[in-house]
């Protein structure tokens, strides 16, 4: 059992639109994780996060605003996240934060609030490498990987040739936008043709990672 989570971070209006759409022709559901307040000409609103999650696709916490967690003192840091969540139950249908995963900003989180996470969240996802063990009821830290700030489609294939030498084992890979939008971004074109050559291995399933916890804890 392989499974495979692209994570795609900021909500950029534009490549999140695309990527909805290429999800879609294979009957996939992307996974989106956005910010409470960033919505401009360039950023999504939760207008379309609640349209995109009626179509089927996820739509998770990724902060308040992109602030890294780790250089804050902790209060500061708990009360980013729990505004953060707060208004993710206010903005997004049906939004339950214990059923939530929040993604850390630059994928920088601390020791503390590690510890704290799993009394507000589901569980929550932070640096520590891509190739996560399947999980179980006691999963709460999930691990990512990501390069940039150029193009990161060789980095990718590579991690998912990692995942695929492994009998078992879930990958999840931050990304950000498509083509030259966010830091490290993949083409269009590549991410059609990966989840081409994803859903053709019989081993191997490309779910968000809210879905993963829902169906295998």
């Amino acid at each position: 059992m392989h499974i495979v989570t692209l994570s795609f971070d900021d909500g950029f209006l534009t490549s999140n639109m695309k990527v909805a759409d290429i999800y879609e022709k294979y009957n996939l559901s992307a996974c989106f994780n956005v910010l409470a307040t960033r919505a401009n000409e360039s950023f999504g609103d939760f207008k379309l996060w609640n349209e995109l999650q009626t179509r089927g696709h996820e739509i998770m916490p990724h902060g308040y605003r992109h602030a890294n967690k780790s250089t804050l003192p902790l209060e500061q840091a708990q009360n980013l996240i729990a505004d953060c969540l707060n208004i993710f139950e206010s903005e997004l249908e049906s939004f339950d934060a214990h059923r939530s995963v929040f993604n850390f900003p630059f994928n920088a989180s601390t020791p503390e609030l590690e510890d704290w996470l799993p009394t507000l969240v589901r569980a929550f996802r932070t640096a520590g490498g891509g190739l996560n063990p399947l999980p179980d009821r006691d999963t709460r830290k999930l691990t990512t990987t990501a390069r940039g700030p150029g193009n990161c489609e060789g980095h990718l294939d590579k991690e998912i040739e990692g995942l695929l030498s492994v009998p078992s084992g879930w990958l999840i890979y931050n990304t950000h936008g498509l083509d030259e939008e966010g830091w490290g971004p993949i083409g269009a074109d590549y991410l059609e043709d990966l989840l081409r050559r994803l859903v053709s291995i019989e081993t191997v399933t490309v779910l968000p990672t809210g879905k993963v916890l829902d169906r295998y804890c």
